[in-house]
């Protein structure tokens, strides 16, 4: 089966009609294959998992590289690809809706939107980031009518954890035209059960506190995604395997690695080695 990006964004837009599914983040072609083969039902990006692959901080990879990825991610597998946009690429809504008619034409089934300028900067002002959400709104309208918007909200990972503030913007994204609603970084119940209430009909989307999926179900939770965590697990392997070999001369943390006979089953039949 080879599904049509038209499809792939059906089938995006149909998981956030009900119940709760998890949104893995593949940070390259291979971990999408994987995470693909294991039966997840939709994949997204990560600006961390990506930008460590090239051997940088997150955020340090530039537009057309972000595009590039994209566009190989969407095409690795069958499944709808949600783009973890960071900021637009830009502060100003037109730049926002330029960048984000770009990244449509990946191929990815959705992406989302930050209201920080980046990991080191702050949120922006209310009134221009509810205006780049709206800027981002038009520029899917304008070119793929079905594919998924959210918008995020950064205050708690980024020196601001202000749920009522939190709360005001995600209501205030969600009026502008987001479909999702996302505020990394909430930990407890009470705060996740507050901002599902506060946007409801419209479906949230949580960073994974730890809590298991069916806790987040309860809580009224629509998507789970880990952001970097899985190329965090993947790199952190590959750390202690190498910090032994080099400190020690030992190998033993090796054992813990996937067989060949674990791999290939799941990279023999991958869309991404076609062409």
């Amino acid at each position: 089966m080879s599904r049509t990006t038209a499809e792939k964004r059906r089938e995006f837009g149909r998981l956030h009609e009900g119940g709760c599914f998890v949104l893995p983040n593949p940070w390259d072609v291979g971990s999408a294959v994987l995470l693909a083969h294991l039966g997840f039902k939709a994949l997204a990006s990560t600006s961390a998992g990506m930008a460590w692959s090239l051997g940088r901080l997150d955020g340090g990879a530039a537009l057309d590289e972000v595009l590039v990825h994209l566009d190989s991610l969407a095409r690795a597998t069958d499944l709808p690809l949600n783009a973890d946009f960071e900021n637009g690429f830009a502060d100003d809504p037109a730049g926002v809706a330029a960048n984000v008619a770009l990244a449509l034409d990946t191929g990815i089934a959705g992406l989302s939107v930050e209201d920080c300028a980046g990991p080191a900067a702050g949120l922006y002002d209310f009134t221009l980031a509810v205006e780049r959400v709206t800027a981002a709104r038009e520029a899917i309208d304008a070119a793929a009518p079905g594919a998924v918007l959210t918008a995020r909200s950064e205050g708690f990972i980024r020196g601001r954890p202000d749920l009522d503030e939190t709360i005001r913007r995600l209501q205030a994204f969600a009026a502008a035209g987001a479909d999702c609603l996302y505020a990394p970084g909430l930990r407890q119940e009470e705060q996740i059960r507050a901002v599902v209430a506060a946007v409801a009909p419209k479906p949230v989307n949580v960073l994974s506190p730890g809590l298991p999926v069916a806790s987040l179900a309860a809580l009224g939770v629509r998507r789970i995604s880990v952001g970097g965590a899985l190329a965090a697990a993947a790199y952190g392997e590959a750390l202690h395997a190498a910090r032994e070999m080099a400190d020690q001369g030992t190998f033993s943390t090796l054992a813990r690695a996937a067989s060949g006979r674990e791999l290939s089953p799941v990279f023999a039949q991958s869309r991404s080695g076609a062409g």
